[in-house]
Order: structure tokens, then C-alpha cells, then sequence
């Protein structure tokens, strides 16, 4: 449901509701102003410092847990230690959302936090439909006022409420649809929970055109108004329209099971003939889709982009000398390998990608006046090549298209190696490889341009000469280098593979990038704080390339 839901809105005050559990009346002029002093005191009494003891926490609990149950939003947000965020969503649980007959019943409390469990009432327009859930609170002590507060998050109200949120109960402005796969397999956020955010997403902005009748529900309605709302709960059902994407559930169910392995995963997987999207899935405590929207360093996965560079330019070739130093200076600064790879003065660029030596790229960017690569030569390539950074990728939904600055001094080099200045994400480095084995670039897609005729991203791809050579070095990190380990028994065919570490400000393990193809499907995927690329990301992407598309 979007922006535009019909829906009642009224003031952030309610009458008491029917129904609340009732934990009994309380001064309410006390719960907000907290004069704890007593007549005759002679003066104003010391502010209490330290963890909030038992009873606090259990005081403090009942009576947020009373004035929310009364839908007195005001009392309640004064009774947490951030009322002006806390107000509008306390409003909009009565008010917009319509949900009534509140009965919280807490739990056992563990330390400060108070587990409790909620049932209510949802009615609107005559339909009305039962809503519990369970969350969790926090009793704090107050920063100046040293009363016990409760700690406020969205989450307070309902596990899926974050920032900026609100409820809103209405008839949808967007009606649902059926979202299907290139086969006409339905897909659904039960059976695959890594599109539940992405379906949304899709209704919000496929819904009207996808020819289906609005119902009523009750949803949270997100501060990115892009973003789509989410449906807690259907009062009425809509009758969906059919939407296809290009999606294939094989594939997209391989996909769920292997970044469930993995916390903090994300994979894409495309079709290099066509572009389309075959596969996207996330493993996230939060609906963020970083396979789509991730901005972090890509690690040594960036090198195809710096081969594909150095080869175009005539600096180095495949065959061609490329010595792997044990360390490389550029700038003043000081480049190492990973640890216990050995140095190879005799090295080529293929040897250096297989084993993935950071020096062994950095030796050949230096400036010459037989080199004529610049700050902005790789910003050129990844641009015209490969169609990244141009903010101009238009796949259905929302996404980021990478960004490969023009960058000098230490960060020229560090660039190379994919740290740096450089971001990507799984569906940006998808695209890459499909691009490296094909040499066309084709903007990836997850519903046809011919829906809302989008005029899709465009590049001149890759030299033949340079294809081939990519092509050669990532087969041999596949069969015998870097990523060999996690592609054994992936399967006949056409098969190529670059593993990457990116090392991030602050983290002690370095995030595990990993991408590949086997005939026509490439993947990438991405581990935050997974280590090695092989180790995390590795076989999450063989598991899919083995699918076959």
C-alpha cells in the first residue's frame, strides 16, 4: 500500500478504549511531569543515577504499557526518553492504523528489558481483524531528569517499525499483485523471504499498471516514500494483477538456501545473453537489499575492471610481465599482499589475477611515458566498459549502478585493487562478469523495459582481444587459482571465477567477495565480514552457478 491509502487521521490524543488490560488509573500529571517530591519537602530532590533498579523498570514498564493500552499516545511518548520521535508513531497506532481493544500482557523481565506480547483489534470501514505480535522493551535512566524511561525504538511497538515509520490502516491505493518468474511460477515472500521487500517494492510501483482491485490493510508506511509500504495485516483482499519478472525460481531457491549459511549475505545472479536478473536474496536482520543498494569496497573482484583496463591501454597483456613484489609503493604509500603469498619477480597478469597479488597490478598503473594510464583511467573504463557509475540504471526497482571515482594519490592505486574510493555491490559486480565473458554490456533488468518503457543504461563493452583474456585468466582462478576450492563441481561448461578480501576501516575481518560464471548465468555475492572470498562468498555463488540458469 502507498502514500496514497485512504485512511482517517485523527488527533494524537484518543478516548479511552474498551478492552485494555488495565493496569489501573495513575496520576497522569505525575507520569509526565515525574514529581516524585512529597509535601513538605524542602527542596528539590537529588537526581538518581546509575542502572534503574526492579521496581523502576517494572513501574516504568506499567505505565507506558497503561497509556499506550488507552491510545494516549502523549503520556506514553513522555514516558519514553525521546517523545517528540516517539509521539507520531504512538498517534498513528490509534489513530491512522486504527488498531483498538489493546491488551499488552508483559513478560518475565531480564535485567532492564521487558519482554511482552500484544493483541488488539484492527477494524476499518466495517472489517475487522485481530492483530498480535510480541517485542520487547527497555527501561533506561534518564540523562538529566533521572527518572526510569523506556529506552525508545520503533521496534517498542512492532519488531518491523523502523525509523521514520507510521501504521496506516485504509483501502490501498496500490492494489497487490502476483508476482511471477520467467516460467509463470508465482513468487511469494513465504516461500522466498529474500523478495518479501522486493515484492513490496514492486507493488508500490507496478501495482496500478499491473491491472488488479485495491483491498484494505493495515501497513507500516516508511519514511522513503520509494520504498513501498509493508502489510502487517489484510482486513479485505484486493484481486491481484499479474506481474513477470524475469526471475527464475530454481535458481532464486538455490539462492535462499546458500546466503542462509551466511549473516550479513547477499547475492545476484543474471543472465550475461540477456541481462536479466535471475536471482537476488538477501541475509539480513534489517529489509535493506544490499544486493541491490550496498555501497561498500568490492576488494580484489575489482581487478577484472583493472585488467580489463590495463589490457585495453596496451599496457600489459595476459602473457605479459607483471612482477609480484612483496610490497608496492605508490604515492608514499606502502601496498602489501596477502599474508604468506610469495613474491614472484617473474610473474605475469595471469599469474597475478589467479593468485590475486595486489603489487603485481599496482607495479604496471604507474605513468610513464610508454604508459599512458591516468587518475581517470579507470574511472573511463568501468564507465564506457562496463557501464558503471553514471547513475543511470533503471532495473524496475531501486538501485545503486557502483562508483569508480577519478581518484589521485594513494587512492589511485588502492582504487586498482577495488579499496580505495571504489563501491559496489553483488548486482553491480554480476553485471561485470557478464560483461567480461560476453563483452557486451547489457544493464541488468528485473521486469521488461517494455512495462514502463525505461530507457535502460547503455556502454561500448570490450574489445574481443580483451574478452578473450579475461575470459582465459578467470577460467584459470577457477580451475587452478584463488577460487578453485569453491567452484570444484560446479559443473561442465564454460566456467570463470575472481575471488576478493576488501578490507574495511575499523573491522578485523575483511568483508568475502566472491563472483562467477558458468555458461549463461553469472553471480556475486557478498559476505560482510566473511573474510577470504573463497572462504564465505565463494560458495554461495558456486551454489547457484550449479542451478545452470
Amino acid at each position: 500500500m502507498r502514500k496514497g491509502a485512504k485512511a482517517a487521521i485523527v488527533g494524537s490524543v484518543f478516548a479511552v478504549m474498551v478492552g485494555g488490560a488495565g493496569y489501573g488509573a495513575y496520576n497522569v500529571v505525575t507520569a509526565i511531569s515525574g514529581d516524585e517530591g512529597t509535601s513538605g519537602s524542602s527542596g528539590p530532590a537529588a537526581v538518581k543515577t546509575g542502572p534503574p533498579s526492579a521496581d523502576e523498570v517494572k513501574e516504568a514498564s506499567e505505565k507506558f504499557f497503561a497509556a499506550w493500552e488507552k491510545g494516549d499516545a502523549v503520556t506514553a511518548a513522555a514516558l519514553t526518553n525521546n517523545d517528540a520521535d516517539a509521539d507520531p508513531v504512538l498517534s498513528s497506532y490509534s489513530g491512522a492504523g486504527h488498531i483498538a481493544k489493546v491488551q499488552i500482557t508483559p513478560g518475565t523481565p531480564s535485567g532492564a528489558s521487558v519482554p511482552f506480547s500484544v493483541k488488539a483489534t484492527v477494524s476499518f470501514d466495517g472489517k475487522s481483524k485481530p492483530l498480535s505480535y510480541e517485542s520487547e522493551l527497555t527501561v533506561v535512566r534518564g540523562l538529566t531528569t533521572g527518572k526510569a524511561l523506556v529506552d525508545w525504538k520503533p521496534s517498542v511497538v512492532h519488531p518491523e517499525l523502523a525509523k521514520g515509520d507510521t501504521f496506516v490502516t485504509g483501502e490501498a491505493a496500490n492494489p497487490p499483485i502476483e508476482a511471477v518468474d520467467r516460467n509463470n511460477v508465482v513468487l511469494t515472500a513465504e516461500k522466498y523471504p529474500s523478495l518479501g521487500p522486493i515484492l513490496d517494492e514492486l507493488r508500490g510501483k507496478y501495482g496500478e499498471s499491473a491491472g488488479g482491485t485495491a483491498g484494505v490493510e493495515l501497513a507500516i508506511r516508511h519514511e522513503d516514500e520509494n520504498a513501498g509500504d509493508t502489510t502487517l495485516l489484510t482486513l479485505a483482499k484486493g484481486e491481484p494483477g499479474k506481474l513477470r519478472t524475469t526471475l527464475n525460481a530454481n535458481v532464486q531457491a538455490a539462492a535462499e538456501k546458500a546466503v542462509k549459511e551466511y549473516d550479513q549475505s547477499s547475492l545476484v545472479a543474471v543472465k550475461p545473453s540477456t541481462g536479466e536478473v535471475l536471482a537476488v536474496a538477501n541475509n539480513r536482520k534489517d529489509a535493506f537489499n544490499a544486493a541491490f543498494l550496498g555501497r561498500v569496497a568490492p576488494g580484489s573482484t575489482m581487478k577484472i575492471i583493472t585488467a580489463a583496463m590495463l589490457i585495453d591501454n596496451g599496457v600489459a597483456s595476459m602473457n605479459g610481465p607483471a612482477p609480484c613484489t612483496q610490497t608496492a609503493i605508490w604515492q608514499s604509500q606502502t601496498f602489501k599482499n596477502l599474508t604468506n603469498m610469495q613474491p614472484n619477480e617473474n610473474a605475469t597478469l595471469l599469474n597475478d589475477f589467479m593468485r590475486s597479488c595486489n603489487t603485481g597490478f599496482i607495479n604496471l598503473i604507474d605513468g610513464t611515458e610508454a604508459n599512458p594510464l591516468t587518475d581517470e583511467s579507470l574511472t573511463t573504463e568501468a564507465q564506457s566498459r562496463f557501464g558503471l557509475g553514471q547513475d543511470n540504471w533503471k532495473t524496475g526497482i531501486a538501485s545503486f549502478d557502483g562508483s569508480v571515482p577519478a581518484s589521485g594519490g594513494p587512492d589511485r592505486a588502492a582504487n586498482a585493487i577495488g579499496q580505495g574510493q571504489v563501491q559496489m555491490n553483488p548486482l553491480n559486480l554480476a553485471s561485470v562478469t557478464a560483461t567480461a565473458m560476453t563483452g557486451t554490456f547489457r544493464q541488468p533488468v528485473l521486469v521488461s523495459p517494455e512495462l514502463d518503457d525505461r530507457r535502460l543504461a547503455t556502454a561500448k563493452g570490450l574489445p574481443s582481444n580483451t574478452v578473450s583474456q579475461l575470459r582465459s585468466m578467470m577460467n584459470a582462478t577457477a580451475v587452478s587459482g584463488t577460487a578453485a576450492k569453491a567452484m570444484a563441481g560446479v559443473g561442465g561448461g564454460s566456467i570463470g571465477a575472481k575471488t576478493g578480501s576488501a578490507e574495511i576501516d575499523g573491522k578485523a575481518v575483511s568483508d568475502s567477495w566472491f563472483t562467477g560464471y558458468r555458461n549463461d548465468i553469472s553471480a556475486a555475492a557478498l559476505v560482510q565480514g566473511g573474510g577470504h572470498g573463497g572462504d564465505a562468498a565463494g560458495p554461495i555463488v558456486a551454489a547457484v552457478l550449479r542451478t545452470g540458469g
